[in-house]
């Protein structure tokens, strides 16, 4: 099956409204983030696993990029899944991150 994410979708998958703001805001990530449409139809997986640890993606308002978030307090074991599950999709589907701090990465680009 080949899911392809319009901005409208995209947004829709990661929470957001679609206003004219949020569609200027994701179709500058989509256009500023190498190849990115070769990951979107894997995103909706990629959130639920994140999902688990405590994880999301969102648009980040400080870079035109996607960010993967951890938003709980973590103890090392949860750190370490988390950052564990990042590394695994990134491998996998060969993603360019960008690290910001121990919880927040930035997808920057496709291999």
């Amino acid at each position: 099956m080949h899911l392809e994410l319009t901005p409208e979708a995209l947004l829709k998958q990661l929470g957001y409204p679609v206003t004219d703001q949020t569609l200027t805001q994701i179709s500058t990530i989509i256009k500023e983030t190498p190849e990115l449409e070769k990951f979107l139809p894997h995103l909706p997986s990629f959130c639920d696993a994140l999902a688990v640890e405590k994880g999301y993606v969102a648009m980040s308002n400080s870079k035109p990029h996607l960010k993967i978030k951890c938003n709980a307090d973590q103890s090392a074991d949860n750190l370490s899944a988390f950052v564990a599950l990042i590394e695994h999709w990134a491998d996998k589907y060969k993603l360019q991150l960008e690290k910001a701090n121990d919880t927040t990465y930035y997808i920057i680009g496709h291999n």
